[in-house]
């Protein structure tokens, strides 16, 4: 790789960056980032960004400051006239908000991405986004990766015979069927459910058979852990042999590792390194993204297509 790429890491997710960087056999670039003592948020690159194609990786998670980090790192680059600012995002805060579903309330994502955009990104690398359709709110070139790369691999690795692959409700329904597909054609399995209100859900049925099965729950993220707790212990009620989970987001708010780890149903949880854990157990297992990203971000700088490392059958 050429010497005018640079990569600097925000605060929220320093490690995944420095991953990042020793998968392409280099170096962070250096970059100063404080709080002054009422919490207001100060950035300097410590290196020349002159006429560079930089790459900054942050995600996005609570608390906001870490947005707010970002765009003044893109502000920065821009100012000191980086040539290409690219917002490396493993995980897209906010993309939930991604429509009106009752009335007076804001459309958060898309204020994301024009915050982004008028920050002074030239491009976004991302993953797993809540709902594929975000790529829509951006005028920018987005490049969305899928974790099921690497995260079907360790599924394949397990050895695992009549599999049946469910989807916690029906908006994930087509991550469901395409890693059915991927792990040779296993069953396909909805569970239906209702959100009273905010991160409150009610399992209310589920479609297709389990029983005697090893289920697969896909999702793109976990926050209070409740509803994937309650769709496992849905699952077992039904007859389900292993249960496991398989995220890419580990958001993990409140006692969701607790709950994880108290659920008897659950029998292991994989998720990816797009989020830092604050907590852990026996029950959960790291799989890392950073080689799928650096490899994103080289043929990025290389101009170079990096259609192969989208995953087809999401599609």
């Amino acid at each position: 790789m050429n010497s005018d790429v640079k990569i600097v890491a925000g605060r929220s997710n320093p490690d995944f960056a420095l991953k990042i960087a020793r998968a392409m056999n280099r170096e962070l670039s250096q970059v100063a980032i404080r709080n002054f003592s009422d919490g207001e948020i100060w950035v300097k690159y410590e290196e020349n960004v002159r006429g560079v194609d930089l790459y900054i990786v942050q995600s996005t998670f609570a608390p906001s400051d870490n947005l707010m980090e970002l765009l003044m790192l893109i502000d920065a680059a821009k100012r000191a006239s980086a040539r290409r600012i690219t917002a490396v995002i493993p995980y897209f805060g906010y993309a939930r908000q991604d429509r009106k579903d009752q009335p007076r309330v804001a459309i958060t994502a898309k204020l994301v991405a024009n915050l982004l955009v008028e920050a002074g990104a030239n491009r976004v690398i991302t993953m797993d986004l809540h709902t594929p359709q975000l790529q829509g709110f951006f005028d920018i070139p987005l490049d969305h990766l899928y974790a099921s790369s690497v995260t079907v691999r360790t599924l394949q690795a397990l050895g695992l015979t009549n599999v049946a692959v469910a989807a916690p409700d029906v908006g994930g329904v087509k991550q469901a069927r395409a890693y059915a597909k991927m792990l040779g054609d296993a069953d396909l399995v909805v569970v239906d459910k209702r959100r009273p209100k905010h991160n409150v859900a009610e399992v209310m049925n589920i479609i297709g058979d389990v029983d005697a099965k090893n289920v697969v729950i896909v999702d793109d993220l976990i926050d209070t852990g409740s509803t994937f707790v309650q769709c496992a212990e849905a699952l077992k009620k039904q007859g389900a042999n292993h249960i496991i989970g398989v995220i890419t987001h580990p958001v993990f708010s409140g006692s969701a590792v607790q709950k994880i780890g108290a659920s008897e149903a659950l029998t292991k949880l994989y998720v990816t390194d797009t989020i830092p854990l604050r907590e852990h157990n026996h029950k959960i297992e790291v799989m890392s993204v950073a080689g799928l990203f650096a490899e994103a971000i080289n043929r990025t700088h290389d101009n170079q297509s990096i259609s192969s490392l989208f995953d087809k059958s999401q599609g």
